[in-house]
C-alpha cells in the first residue's frame, strides 16, 4: 500500500482497521509465528491484536504507524489547547497574529 509521507499530518495513508478475521491472534501463536506476525503488521498496515484465556491483552502495531500515530495525536493536542485558549478569551485576533507571523518572517 503505497503512503505518502511526507508529513505525518496528511491523511492520505492512515492505518487501516483491525479485521476480526485476520488481525486478531492468541498470545500462544504469537510467540511460534513472532516474525511473520511483525511482517504481516508492516506489509498490511493492519494493528494486530492479541489474545489471552478469550480477552484482547495486546495490540501490535508497525513502527512507523505507531509514530505516525503519536504525532497526529500531538498535534490534536495542541489544537484542543489553542481551542481552550480561545474560550478562556486567551486568544487573539487572526489580523494581529497574521501582522505577529509577517513581521517575524521579514529580514
Amino acid at each position: 500500500m503505497p503512503c505518502n509521507e511526507s508529513s505525518p499530518y496528511e491523511m492520505r495513508c492512515p492505518m487501516s482497521r483491525v479485521r476480526i478475521d485476520e488481525d486478531i491472534h492468541p498470545q500462544s501463536e504469537f510467540r511460534v509465528a513472532l516474525t511473520a506476525f511483525v511482517k504481516q503488521t508492516h506489509d498490511t498496515r493492519h494493528p494486530m491484536v492479541l489474545m489471552q484465556r478469550g480477552r484482547d491483552v495486546a495490540v501490535l502495531v508497525d513502527v512507523h504507524e505507531y509514530e505516525r500515530m503519536h504525532e497526529r495525536i500531538e498535534l490534536l493536542e495542541e489544537v484542543y489547547k489553542a481551542e481552550e485558549q480561545i474560550a478562556s478569551g486567551d486568544g487573539i485576533a487572526h489580523g494581529d497574529a497574521k501582522t505577529r507571523v509577517l513581521s517575524k518572517l521579514s529580514p
